[in-house]
């Protein structure tokens, strides 16, 4: 867990202890091994360390390296859980392969509007300092609907998950534009004074 310290803002404690008590919560509906459960969502962003683009599959690998695993689980264990963190990204062309990868998919999308538009400040603020407000504010209108407007990429997998109401919410939000800025607004002042 300390390893999301060196993480993007987007990236941080706060965002995998929140992945975990979503995933612990879905796993109530199925019947899941929760320690499996717990550790999938623990470990869903550690490849980061090595950047974005295949996080997914370093953080199964870090997994399948790490040897204390092993007194916890079985391979066969281990490799269910691999699958489940290779399979959580929300870009990722394919459903995922079993229901531990659906659990942890849709634990870390977590759709909280504010949420989500205060990550996406985060990440533009981390890896494009040079943009300027209004820039910001164009790349976080053209992310939103690339991700979660209706037929973006964004896929949820649990139908009683709280994001399903959470991302109409959203969707409701991208549609009004002032409301949008507004929210923006607040949000990026309050992430400046940090």
């Amino acid at each position: 867990m300390p390893r999301y310290n060196a993480f993007d803002k987007a990236h941080s404690i706060e965002h995998v202890t929140t992945v975990i008590e979503q995933s612990l919560a879905l796993a109530t509906h199925y019947n899941v091994d929760v320690n499996m459960v717990y550790a999938i969502a623990a470990y869903h962003d550690l490849g980061i360390v090595n950047g974005r683009e295949h996080h997914h599959t370093d953080s199964g690998k870090i997994l399948l390296a790490d040897a204390k695993m092993r007194d916890f689980f079985s391979e066969e264990q281990l490799l269910t859980m691999r699958d489940a963190i290779e399979d959580h990204r929300a870009s990722s062309d394919h459903e995922p392969r079993t229901i531990y990868g659906k659990i942890v998919a849709e634990a870390d999308r977590d759709i909280d509007p504010q949420r989500v538009i205060l990550r996406v400040i985060q990440f533009g603020l981390q890896y494009y300092p040079e943009k300027s407000k209004e820039e910001h504010f164009e790349r976080l209108v053209a992310h939103l609907k690339e991700k979660y407007a209706e037929g973006g990429y964004l896929k949820l997998w649990i139908p009683y998950s709280d994001n399903a109401r959470k991302i109409r919410e959203l969707r409701a939000i991208m549609e009004n534009r002032q409301q949008l800025r507004e929210l923006f607004e607040s949000l990026w002042q309050q992430e400046k004074k940090l």
